[in-house]
């Protein structure tokens, strides 16, 4: 009888009419093309940002002192470093500049993360974009959303979880501050984003395939990395949970079109929720723009006030970027303090037993040699610290 009612509602020409009129009280207004924009105007910075570091790496791998700035923003792709600074710097004090870009966009996302929710997943990271894509490949593909059952969606959805518990733990629990700053420190994490070049640049079969499958799987399941498997995902999705920022439903003059719901690429019921209480909400917005009825769906503070229109939203995290970069570079913690001239030393010698790892143990160095020894010192000595002839 339940369904009948609600085909008869449906067919009905004045509960019809009824919810045209209302459509018309929402106006027009779609954030999406300005998230399009935001989306692709971050890309292109990280293209630029990866052109210029390929070629600073390609100068020094030819023996040249680089006539190409190293560009800050590829410590972005450090994101254990990153997080092994912060610690340091809680415990110590001390902003190490050995990647100190790394652990001031670290700051700038868990600050979005905060107070706008996982708004760098759906607006800035460019892993999201890609996402979005191939779900619309999905789509085109099957026709419409093809979802995995509850039972097996709650436990995959715990795999982000624990990678983010298995890194939290090695550092946070695992490494004391002696510990943090050897590591920060070490021959290899001051090449540390030279190597995640080469890791994608000699690209070994495993790792190819490994990314062909995660492509292949976010195809056949949208969102398949974002969902399951991102730990940085993860970590955003826990302090989300403290955001002042949530979706809002308006009980009363919601009209029950499951449009909100229908539109959510993170599969939240939000026709069933008067707030939305999810660590899966990326504040994309869809929900919002897909909405026909005037102030029924919102982001704000509270379930009546302090709404934040869409459009705010959209400069507020833009410009949190800007102006976290910007103190950054005002008060000198953006550019490293590696100098060109030791970035060459390192690059002749990155194939040494000194600049390997295992989890997050590095082997034994002279601390004080890379920072009190002299261009022209460096240059002429090995990485055990021995005069060449």
């Amino acid at each position: 009888m339940a369904l009948n009612f609600a085909k008869i509602q449906q067919d009905n020409p004045i509960v019809e009419t009824s919810q045209k009129k209302k459509s018309k009280k929402a106006g027009d207004f779609r954030i999406f093309p300005y998230r399009r924009i935001v989306q692709f105007g971050f890309l292109a910075i990280t293209l630029w940002i990866g052109v210029e570091f390929v070629l600073f790496v390609n100068q020094l791998e030819s023996g040249l002192l680089p006539t190409i700035s190293r560009p800050p923003g590829v410590e972005v792709f450090l994101p254990i470093s990153a997080l092994i600074g912060l610690k340091y710097w809680l415990l110590s004090g001390i902003f190490n500049q050995i990647h100190p870009s790394g652990l001031v966009l670290l700051i700038v996302i868990l600050t979005t993360g905060l107070f706008l929710k996982k708004g760098f997943c759906s607006w800035v990271c460019p892993l999201g974009l890609l996402s979005e894509y191939l779900a619309e490949i999905h789509i085109k593909i099957f026709d419409r959303v093809r979802t995995i059952p509850g039972w097996l969606d709650y436990p995959l959805r715990s795999l982000k979880y624990l990678l983010l518990l298995f890194f939290a733990w090695a550092i946070f629990i695992g490494m004391d501050v002696v510990h943090l700053e050897k590591f920060i420190y070490s021959p290899y994490n001051r090449v540390a984003d030279i190597k995640m070049l080469k890791f994608f640049a000699d690209i070994s079969a495993t790792t190819f395939w490994t990314i062909i499958i995660l492509t292949l799987m976010s195809v056949l399941i949208p969102y398949f990395w974002c969902r399951y498997l991102c730990p940085y995902g993860a970590l955003l999705g826990l302090v989300s949970f403290f955001s002042p920022l949530k979706i809002h439903r308006n009980d009363t003059s919601c009209i029950d079109c499951d449009k909100c719901t229908k539109v959510c690429p993170a599969r939240i019921k939000v026709h069933k929720a008067s707030t939305v209480f999810s660590d899966e909400c990326h504040a994309c917005l869809m929900c919002v723009d897909s909405c026909p009825v005037k102030d029924t769906l919102f982001l704000s503070v509270t379930e009546k006030n302090l709404k934040l229109p869409r459009i705010v939203y959209t400069i507020i995290i833009v410009m949190v970027f800007v102006l976290g970069v910007s103190v950054a570079k005002i008060t000198g913690h953006w550019q490293n303090e590696i100098s060109s001239q030791e970035y060459l030393f390192h690059i002749r010698r990155i194939q040494q037993p000194n600049y390997l790892h295992n989890r997050g143990s590095v082997p034994e160095y002279d601390k004080e040699k890379f920072q009190s020894k002299s261009e022209s010192d460096l240059n002429s000595e090995d990485p055990n610290g021995e005069k060449n002839e």
